[in-house]
């Protein structure tokens, strides 16, 4: 099985979102060992999960951007994964955009995901380097599935990705910290990598960030992939 999860990040109102279903709808031929995975802005992901059950979309889901480290209770502008149950399937967690602007920490990221696992949402814990892998192991304590995307910061700068040899090592890494999790990388995909990315070893999908904001280019990703 392989993966393929879009990142909008702070992209797109509602109505926008719904174009692009439609528009990827039309365009791409779902395949039974692929799974396909949106993160749009919270705000939208009820209507768009509507829509895609709508549009028959086949094995399509949804993630959250985040979710609170906290359950249900006084946490004002908090979302608790509880709340987010029967909605999405996954949620993001420690992408280093978060721990840029807001401050989170690693084990902000371990807290949220095991709120995730809690409520039966499967967490896609970031990894930017090294250093943090050793952090992970505790994840491999928690009874549900856990999938890692590792996210190195230089790709977003540079536009190209990391090289096979580098991402084989992180891969090997992770495996090690927390075995049987799904690996992902993110950084740089595209429409025209992506199958030399999907075909590095241990690779089981990609975590697509600006390339998933056009429909027709993230199709393409999803191609590669199926």
């Amino acid at each position: 099985m392989k993966y393929i999860t879009g990142n909008w990040k702070s992209n797109k109102t509602t109505a926008e979102g719904l174009r692009w279903l439609e528009q990827f709808a039309g365009i791409w031929h779902p395949g039974k060992d692929l799974s396909v995975v949106i993160a749009p802005p919270m705000v939208s992901i009820e209507s768009l999960a509507a829509e895609a059950k709508h549009l028959r979309l086949e094995h399509f889901f949804f993630a959250a951007q985040d979710l609170s480290p906290f359950p249900r209770g006084s946490y004002t502008g908090a979302v608790a994964a509880d709340l987010l149950k029967g909605v999405v399937q996954y949620a993001i967690v420690g992408h280093n955009e978060r721990r840029r602007y807001f401050q989170e920490n690693v084990q902000d990221a371990l807290n949220k995901a095991a709120e995730a696992v809690d409520a039966g949402i499967v967490p896609l814990v970031c990894v930017a380097d090294v250093a943090e892998v050793s952090r992970l192991s505790s994840l491999a304590d928690l009874n549900g599935r856990v999938m890692l995307a590792y996210t190195p910061t230089d790709p977003a700068v540079s536009g190209i990705p990391e090289s096979a040899e580098k991402i084989t090592g992180m891969v090997t890494r992770m495996k090690r910290a927390v075995p049987g999790a799904i690996i992902l990388y993110g950084g740089a995909v595209t429409g025209k990598n992506a199958a030399a990315l999907l075909a590095v070893e241990g690779v089981d999908g990609l975590f697509v960030g600006k390339a998933s904001l056009d429909p027709a280019n993230f199709a393409a990703v999803c191609a590669a992939a199926a």
